[in-house]
């Protein structure tokens, strides 16, 4: 019997990446009591699975944004998904970090936040907006303000 290395490594592939998917491994990370508001926001490839399984999981009321790479999108119902750019951000990224940080500016004391993917360059602030220090180091995109988009 004759195995075709292409083929079984890219069912291994396939086999490791279903493994990592959001859908089997983020559920037991979230907080064991899923009752009041949550608000989920994030972004990155794997930001809209991400939400997906918070939306599907929780038994409180669910909004939020998150912002993912074209083609990377999810069929959430409460949360709304957005795709931008990656990784150079373009217009849509940066209207969703905008929008974000208007979501959150306005909490309570009884509100949730999940953000359950990192900032990646699709979800990055100009410098005037970012809530963040502007002395970072650049290679932390989370703390540092974005360089321009590109045209």
């Amino acid at each position: 019997m004759s195995v075709d290395p292409q083929h079984l490594l890219r069912e291994l592939f396939a086999t490791a990446i279903d493994a990592a998917h959001p859908r089997q491994v983020l559920e037991p990370y979230l907080p064991a009591d899923r009752s009041g508001r949550v608000i989920v926001i994030g972004a990155g490839k794997a930001a809209a699975a991400m939400a997906l399984v918070v939306e599907n999981c929780w038994q409180g009321d669910v909004t939020g944004l998150v912002v993912t790479r074209y083609g990377h999108g999810a069929p959430c119902q409460k949360i709304e998904v957005v795709e931008a750019a990656h990784p150079v951000p373009d217009a849509a990224g940066l209207a969703v970090a905008q929008r974000v940080l208007a979501l959150i500016s306005n909490l309570s004391e009884d509100d949730r936040v999940i953000c359950p993917a990192a900032a990646r360059p699709c979800w990055r602030c100009p410098p005037k907006a970012s809530p963040w220090p502007t002395n970072r180091p650049s290679t932390k995109p989370c703390s540092s303000p974005a360089p321009p988009l590109a045209r």
